[in-house]
């Protein structure tokens, strides 16, 4: 008579004593392996009805969480804090876990490191939002053979045709930043980029002569520099913008972390912010509002850019086609105390 479920019934190993067979042997036919002889299954078979051996019944793998991985060029700073932040709110919306990865492994020679793509494609991601990641056209082919949608958060180079991306609206907010210093009546105003081959970098400097030369200003060349959006570079750029015959009275400052190294720069020539040069920066990351004088500056809305992409990202694994691979998101100027008329005009 068969054992009920929740009843005691015999072991495996009786099974097999009985039997005459090894434990693994018996494991395999009640596992339904195929690997044993038709005799051998068959005398089991009948022990295991003959003592009432309750199959236990599977149990099914429990699903894995649907995924989404995020790499970040860097895991310091208030640029990626926002980014994950903006993700994460999205994910949760979305029912999904974020894997977060700091920079993306490659080998020497560029190609994507085999062992962080393997994992990718073993956990089941339904994508990858890369943030300030500088893709080679091996990674890139790579993602295309596999199929794995991705998008590009604020890229750095311009990325190739086809591959969505989302950014802020950096030319509207060069515009923004150089209006307001020209509404203030500064006419010698400079303009510190970061890495010339940047998007963002590019838009925001064209914006500004873009403002300027609908002011029907020329800007010298000299009042045009480039650093590396640190603030080490900017301090640098801004001791040579203040060693020229003719200074600038207004400096605009593509990041707010190169507007604290204009600060620097200022503050050791013994000049003062705004009384003798008004300074704007972009972003609006938090120490913006903390510095003295809190910062002037153009808000680029850095979460919500990240969320916009967890949800192209979706579209694009749902199989949707967006309408167009850029997505822009508007800029802001937030004026607070770093900027004032010139000096000439306010005494």
């Amino acid at each position: 008579m068969a054992r009920s479920p929740g009843s005691t019934g015999p072991t495996l190993a009786v099974v097999a004593r009985e039997a005459g067979v090894s434990v693994p042997t018996a494991s395999k036919v009640v596992n339904g392996r195929e690997d044993v002889a038709p005799d051998t299954r068959r005398r089991v078979s009948e022990v295991l009805d003959r003592l009432g051996y309750v199959r236990k019944p599977r149990l099914e793998a429990p699903r894995p969480p649907a995924l989404v991985d995020l790499v970040v060029h860097s895991l310091d700073g208030a640029w990626s804090g926002a980014v994950l932040h903006g993700v994460e709110a999205a994910a949760h919306d979305a029912g999904l876990e974020v894997v977060v990865s700091a920079g993306l492994p490659r080998t020497r020679d560029g190609r994507p490191e085999r062992g962080w793509l393997d994992k990718l494609c073993d956990r089941g991601s339904s994508g990858v939002l890369f943030h300030l990641a500088e893709l080679t056209p091996t990674q890139y082919a790579w993602l295309d053979e596999h199929r794995v949608p991705f998008v590009l958060i604020d890229p750095g180079p311009v990325p190739p045709p086809g591959v969505p991306s989302v950014g802020a609206a950096d030319w509207q907010g060069g515009v923004s930043a150089t209006e307001h210093l020209l509404a203030l009546g500064h006419r010698r105003i400079a303009v510190i980029g970061g890495y010339r081959r940047k998007v963002c970098s590019g838009a925001r400097v064209a914006g500004f002569r873009s403002a300027m030369a609908a002011a029907g200003l020329r800007v010298p060349l000299a009042y045009v520099r480039y650093g590396d959006f640190r603030e080490a570079g900017a301090y640098q750029r801004m001791t040579e913008l203040l060693e020229l015959p003719e200074p600038p009275t207004a400096v605009f400052v593509c990041s707010d972390p190169m507007a604290l190294g204009a600060y620097r720069a200022l503050r050791e020539r013994g000049l003062r912010v705004p009384e003798d040069v008004s300074v704007v920066g972009f972003d609006d990351l938090p120490q913006a509002r903390w510095t003295t004088p809190a910062l002037t500056t153009v808000r680029q809305p850095l979460s919500e850019m990240a969320a916009t992409a967890l949800r192209t990202l979706l579209r694009l694994r749902a199989g949707e086609v967006p309408e167009g691979m850029r997505t822009e998101l508007s800029t802001r100027l937030i004026v607070r105390s770093s900027t004032a008329p010139p000096a000439h005009i306010s005494s």
